[in-house]
């Protein structure tokens, strides 16, 4: 299997981790949605949903910001990979990549940090009432995938900052 050239190398090792930030983040939205589970107070039968927690929510829209963020990068990616156009990529693109990775990184991480302080401040109470480990489990799960997610975008920051003094 030939190589690519050298110029190609930071472009490819961006794919592979945007990749990885966009299998991480699905399975992260996945598991979030479908976390639900019923609690019996009394007779009466509540149902509690991801959505009745806030940090849950925040969480949920860190990740959907994260996937739309990171399909965009994969595009541009992919076009630059396509083009071989490595020379006259402009440096818009590069001011775009430094700030959107910084940002985004920033985002995943705190969503992260909110999912599992929450988690973490409800297991008591929850265990208290009953309520099975399996809905605090899988929003540990959600949030440990969104950090996953964090570090390969960090990586994708460090990378960009690098990037940007070379061309600018």
């Amino acid at each position: 299997m030939p190589t690519p050239p050298p110029s190609m190398a930071p472009r490819m090792t961006a794919l592979i981790l945007r990749v990885l930030t966009f299998a991480f983040l699905v399975a992260s939205l996945a598991i979030l949605t479908t976390d639900t589970t019923t609690l019996e107070i009394r007779d009466e039968v509540f149902k509690i949903r991801f959505k009745d927690v806030y940090s849950y929510r925040y969480m949920l829209a860190a990740i959907v910001f994260g996937i739309a963020y990171t399909v965009l990068q994969v595009a541009f990616t992919l076009n630059h990979i396509v083009k071989r156009n490595a020379e006259t990529s402009g440096d818009g693109n590069l001011v775009f990549d430094f700030y959107g990775d910084k940002v985004i990184s920033y985002m995943l991480a705190t969503g992260a940090a909110a999912a599992i302080g929450a988690t973490k401040d409800m297991k008591p109470l929850l265990t208290a009432l009953g309520v099975s480990n399996s809905f605090l489990n899988k929003g540990y799960a959600s949030a440990s995938l969104l950090l996953l997610g964090f570090v390969c975008t960090a990586m994708l920051s460090v990378l960009s900052s690098y990037a940007l003094p070379k061309k600018v």
